[in-house]
């Protein structure tokens, strides 16, 4: 099936696998064309072909890196020639335990691996394109970070601070540019592995829509948040938790 071409282009960082591969794959078959970055070049080769080497580039390097941010931006407009929406999926969770014992430099970390990249990557494609051009931002958060999460204390502040990042966003890029959060709970992904494996149908049970989520779950939130179809949304973030929030009710 030939895919029509929608003219438009979006930067997803830690896209090599799993969620971001999932939202890039669903802007692709809307037919954007995509840069997706990640820290394994192999791990990025491979998506790129997977995807589609006509539509898609792949940028390798760690998501806090500066330099790394801006050669991201800077290829992209170089090889699209101008960068629609930005999707920031980048994130690390490197630590599981009580948050009283969280190593200060482990949360220094994951703060800015999962909340300084973000900013930098939005200010990078703010001026490069979307200032002057539009377009929207979406970024990844987590279930974790609007509710406790227990044993992954330093996960769910980074991804409470994510939200709060784009309400920020929202009102200073307004109105050009709309940018919004999508906060999933548990997603079958090598990322999250170690909160289902072995017990798979047990953690799915939990959920009233009785499964956990896929990426490509959050690819189809993601394709409606830069669609025209949202075109009235800005500063909001989307649960999509296969109704797990409905267990946290009285009784």
């Amino acid at each position: 099936m030939t895919v029509q071409d929608s003219g438009k282009v979006a930067l997803i960082t830690g896209a090599s696998r799993g969620i971001g591969y999932g939202i890039a794959q669903a802007l692709v078959e809307r037919g954007d064309r995509v840069c997706i970055t990640g820290r394994n070049e192999d791990a990025l080769k491979e998506a790129v072909e997977t995807l589609g080497a006509d539509r898609v580039i792949g940028v390798a390097g760690k998501a806090h890196d500066e330099a790394h941010q801006a050669v991201a931006v800077a290829r992209t407009m170089e090889a699209f020639g101008r960068v629609d929406f930005l999707v920031n999926n980048a994130g690390t969770n490197p630590v599981f335990g009580p948050i009283a014992e969280l190593d200060l430099n482990v949360a220094r970390k994951v703060f800015e691996t999962n909340v300084v990249s973000a900013l930098g990557f939005a200010q990078q494609t703010w001026k490069a394109w979307q200032k002057e051009n539009g377009g929207a931002i979406v970024n990844i958060a987590s279930v974790a970070g609007v509710s406790a999460s227990p044993f992954i204390g330093a996960y769910g502040m980074s991804k409470a601070a994510m939200v709060n990042l784009t309400l920020q966003l929202a009102h200073e890029f307004a109105p050009v540019v709309r940018v919004n959060t999508i906060a999933p709970a548990v997603v079958k992904t090598r990322f999250a592995q170690a909160l289902y494996e072995g017990r798979e149908e047990e953690a799915a049970a939990a959920y009233p829509l009785g499964r956990l989520g896929v990426p490509e779950d959050i690819g189809g939130a993601a394709a409606f948040l830069t669609s025209d179809q949202s075109a009235w949304i800005t500063g909001q973030t989307l649960v999509v938790d296969g109704g797990i929030f409905l267990n946290a009710g009285v009784g």
